[in-house]
């Protein structure tokens, strides 16, 4: 949803700045992958530190990309790394998270995490699926970027639960808007 009404919206102020950074956009790629496993193994420990490093780690993954296309240095390569890369920090997180609640005897807490993080991988799924049909499948409520804030905020806090219950019912609800959505595309041709 931050991707679709947002967009390339940050692009056009953002990129004096991002013109300037020296590093390549599949550096940066690989910089916020390694803060964002590093964040995994903290939450462990410390679950405030953990979420200011999943943001810190986003803001990674949101320059790859403003530095790639300011930069000229788009690549189908550059893309398809971040894309795995981001499929295994969400991996990561969210096996941190259930491990997490497993600690504290909560299984509530554990079965909630591990089904955003299949939700997660479906949202992902159903794009890369969609787009190997050869139709666009931008849509849908809880994307990558919602779940990191989302995600970051509930460990910065401490209101994990409700975070969780409100992120599990989202992410499944943007895979059957995914669903629908190429669904109605397929329909019409």
């Amino acid at each position: 949803m931050i991707s679709a009404k947002l967009g390339h919206f940050l692009d056009a102020p953002l990129s004096p700045i991002a013109k300037r950074i020296p590093l390549s956009p599949n550096f940066l790629t690989l910089t916020g992958f390694i803060i964002t496993t590093i964040s995994a193994l903290i939450i462990l420990k410390n679950l405030r530190l953990g979420g200011i490093l999943i943001l810190a780690g986003g803001i990674f993954d949101f320059f790859d990309g403003l530095v790639a296309r300011t930069q000229g240095k788009v690549s189908k390569f550059g893309a398809f790394l971040d894309s795995v890369l981001d499929r295994y920090s969400d991996a990561f997180l969210f096996i941190a998270i259930s491990w997490y609640f497993i600690e504290k005897g909560n299984y509530t807490g554990s079965y909630l995490s591990l089904g955003i993080l299949v939700g997660a991988f479906l949202v992902s799924y159903t794009r890369a699926r969609a787009e190997g049909l050869g139709k666009s499948c931008h849509i849908g409520i809880m994307e990558r970027p919602e779940r990191i804030i989302m995600l970051s905020l509930a460990a910065i806090t401490g209101w994990l639960m409700p975070v969780l219950w409100i992120m599990l019912i989202l992410t499944h609800i943007t895979v059957l808007q995914r669903i629908f959505h190429v669904w109605k595309a397929m329909r019409i041709k």
